[in-house]
């Protein structure tokens, strides 16, 4: 009993840190003297360098789902509804989550470990001494640059799964490219792309800000580095999939699906 008492309060002491410090996020962003260039070179990283992962994975996925599903879609006389189909579960659910846990990976863990080595090694007290703005300087950059560059990476796994959909369509079969394309876009329309981009920026803050308050408060020593990159990617794919479920929810109640 006094176990679960104090992983309650612990739970709850740790929400209210996490609140405080994403609240700290929004007053420091329009504080005067924001660092456009670490920003952009935060973009960078986190953007460009994650690009060949993403595309991998888009296409596997793309690929595998469109393998799998073909028999049970040939056994019920379907096959032809088989671009629709894919596209429309790649585009809403199955690539913006995998691409939001494959960044979680990457992009949280790194940045844990980064602010965390930081902290171990007392670079972020040296900056506050030095009169750098710490929390603006590696946080907020960072926090921008992972809420801008997920959906980016998004957009661009949802067209390379669609383009590995096409060609598991045609391992087992003649689908012609004018045919699959124009299923593809005749099935998928505004309500569906736009609910699934814009969740991804909530995907992309959450990864940013777990990531960031990690490796801010780590512990001393090569042990609190480690455990500030595992426990922000743990908890990140955590946030991502709550996120998801209240995304599905409030897409269900506006009768978007």
């Amino acid at each position: 009993m006094a176990a679960n008492q104090n992983l309650i309060s612990f739970f709850l002491a740790e929400t209210g840190k996490v609140v405080r410090f994403s609240g700290r996020f929004f007053v420091e962003i329009l504080k005067p003297g924001f660092e456009l260039k670490e920003l952009f070179r935060q973009c960078y990283y986190i953007g460009y360098k994650s690009l060949p992962l993403v595309c991998i994975t888009g296409f596997i996925m793309g690929l595998v789902i469109t393998i799998q599903s073909r028999p049970t879609l040939v056994e019920f006389g379907a096959e032809s509804w088989l671009p629709k189909m894919v596209s429309v579960s790649l585009i809403r659910e199955i690539v913006p989550v995998i691409t939001a846990l494959i960044c979680a990976g990457k992009i949280g863990s790194g940045i844990g470990a980064e602010l965390g080595s930081m902290k171990v090694t007392e670079q972020i007290d040296a900056m506050e001494v030095s009169g750098t703005n710490p929390y603006q300087y590696l946080v907020v950059t960072r926090v921008l640059a992972t809420t801008f560059m997920i959906p980016l990476l998004v957009v661009i796994s949802d067209s390379v799964s669609l383009y590995g959909s096409y060609l598991g369509s045609n391992l087992h079969g003649v689908v012609s490219n004018k045919l699959f394309w124009n299923q593809v876009f005749d099935t998928v329309v505004f309500s569906d792309l736009v609910p699934s981009i814009v969740k991804t920026f909530f995907f992309g803050f959450a990864i940013g800000i777990i990531g960031c308050y990690k490796g801010y408060y780590s512990n001393k020593g090569t042990e609190g580095v480690g455990q500030s990159a595992n426990s922000a990617v743990v908890i990140s794919s955590l946030i991502v999939f709550i996120l998801d479920l209240i995304a599905v929810q409030i897409t269900d109640l506006l009768q978007l699906n």
